[in-house]
């Protein structure tokens, strides 16, 4: 396994060398053999690599290079909305006033840090219209199981326990059907009509005193804009049921309209998408839950609020879903979108809505030369190709994939939504530069170029990177999940 333009940390390891230096114990010795059955005692040494701390770092850094993420390049994974994380951000959530409080400090010795969580609220129920917000979800899933949880106590105390479906488009993500059905609900499909909108005659035969809720995220994940949103809140609200929405494409309409005005009566947000948060990697995330006036009473608790000039946590709430994440969410992640609003101000975050849909089109338009648009009508922030032009000549969606690794460009999101044929979802976001669109531009044309006369160097990528094309169904199944020497 050895590789040497890189050696691993086993690799390097040489008997008798340390990268570490410990204090000398200034405690009583522990007495294993004493304190511990037998069978807990190992018998023999770790088989730990014994390295300098010059190898130790030069392998964490050389770890780090191989790394991609959007410091690294262009990540224009559809529905994920990975742009640029402002440094300003790090600075804030390092300040000693934020990074050295604790839980379970008496609230009255971190008024700032409340004060922060508390406009943080403030500014989020002003961007979406909603009556008021919790900060508590850890993550966008958990926001969509936890404004259905609310949606599901409400029916409950009006004594309306047959809402046990939740209408779902085809072309939504997969978190929405899972999370329904994690919240105890039925999931339903509503299709979508020839323009990738929903379709309402559809919508009108799946609503019915059974409907709990509507999850839908607009603009949808075509990157379109459901044009008869208060049509479909209006059939859904007639039903008795409430809207969802899906905060996942925020990034689209900030400054231009509110999820609130469209109708919806609870709405999760990705901090960590749309207000600049680190993202990827499993997290950390952030998922705040904004809702209306009659699902108030269900927020998690507790709620942070102002009394007396004071913020406090707010427990006395007999309604409440109850604590849904220790401590008050994901603080620093909070934290980073607070100072990314306050940097942006209203014009700002208005002008991320403008240029992101601008991207994201002026992409459209130059690529559907190579590539088929199924659906061609000008989109928002994120749009999706299909290749099957190019699966004719036999190559795949996946294959344009890998070729783009060797360009050094992240690949868009691939083969999603599931009603686009070898879907192809690209979103720029607004903080590409126009030259960092034209070089991407380029690239697909230029693959597209070669799928046509070489389809066997896009068929075999990619060449260029550390590790080459994998099995990927045995990477799957049977994945290495260790270093063997």
């Amino acid at each position: 396994m050895a590789n040497q333009d890189f050696p691993l940390i086993f690799e390097r390891s040489k008997e008798g060398r340390t990268s570490y230096s410990l204090p000398d114990l200034d405690v009583e010795e522990f007495d294993l053999d004493a304190e511990l059955d037998d069978e807990y005692i190992r018998k023999t040494a770790p088989d730990l690599p014994e390295v300098s701390e010059l190898d130790i770092m030069r392998h964490y850094t050389g770890l780090s290079n191989r790394n991609y993420g959007v410091d690294s390049g262009f990540y224009p994974l559809g529905s994920c909305t990975m742009k640029y994380n402002p440094k300003i951000n790090e600075d804030v959530a390092r300040l000693e006033g934020f990074s050295h409080i604790h839980p379970y400090q008496d609230p009255k010795t971190v008024q700032g840090a409340m004060e922060m969580l508390y406009d943080l609220q403030t500014s989020l129920k002003e961007i979406t219209g909603m009556y008021e917000v919790s900060l508590q979800s850890a993550a966008g899933a958990q926001g969509e199981w936890t404004a259905l949880m609310m949606i599901r106590a409400y029916h409950e105390a009006n004594g309306d326990f047959e809402r046990t479906k939740v209408i779902v488009p085809d072309s939504a993500h997969g978190t929405n059907p899972a999370s329904a059905a994690v919240a105890g609900f039925e999931a339903v499909t509503v299709k979508s009509n020839e323009q990738g909108l929903v379709d309402l005659d559809d919508l009108k035969r799946v609503v019915g005193k059974d409907t709990a809720a509507l999850m839908l995220t607009n603009p949808n994940t075509l990157g379109l804009f459901e044009r008869e949103i208060l049509e479909m809140a209006d059939i859904v609200h007639s039903a008795g049921g409430k809207l969802y929405y899906d905060g996942a494409n925020l990034n689209a309409i900030m400054g231009y309209t509110r999820p609130g005005d469209m109708g919806f009566d609870a709405v999760h947000l990705n901090l960590h998408k749309t207000f600049t948060g680190p993202h990827g990697g499993g997290g950390p995330g952030s998922g705040p839950v904004g809702v209306s006036k009659e699902l108030e009473p269900f927020l998690p608790k507790p709620v942070i609020a102002k009394k007396d000039n004071e913020f406090v946590f707010e427990t006395d709430r007999p309604h409440s879903i109850g604590r849904i994440k220790p401590y008050y969410g994901n603080f620093g992640i909070n934290l980073r979108a607070y100072t990314y609003i306050r940097t942006m101000g209203a014009e700002g975050l208005k002008k991320v809505s403008e240029y992101a849909v601008l991207n994201a089109n002026y992409m459209m338009r130059k690529l559907e030369k190579e590539f088929e648009l199924p659906y061609p009508q000008h989109c928002k922030h994120e749009f999706v190709l299909s290749g099957s032009r190019q699966k004719k000549l036999g190559v795949r969606t996946l294959d344009i994939a890998k070729r783009l690794l060797d360009f050094n460009y992240h690949p868009p999101t691939i083969y999603f939504p599931l009603n686009v044929e070898e879907g192809l979802m690209i979103e720029p976001t607004e903080t590409e530069s126009k030259e960092t669109l034209d070089g991407f531009i380029e690239t697909m044309l230029e693959i597209a170029e070669e799928v046509k006369n070489n389809p066997e160097i896009v068929q075999e990528a990619p060449h260029h990177t550390i590790v080459k094309r994998m099995d990927e169904t045995t990477a799957a199944r049977k994945p290495v999940l260790r270093y063997y020497k």
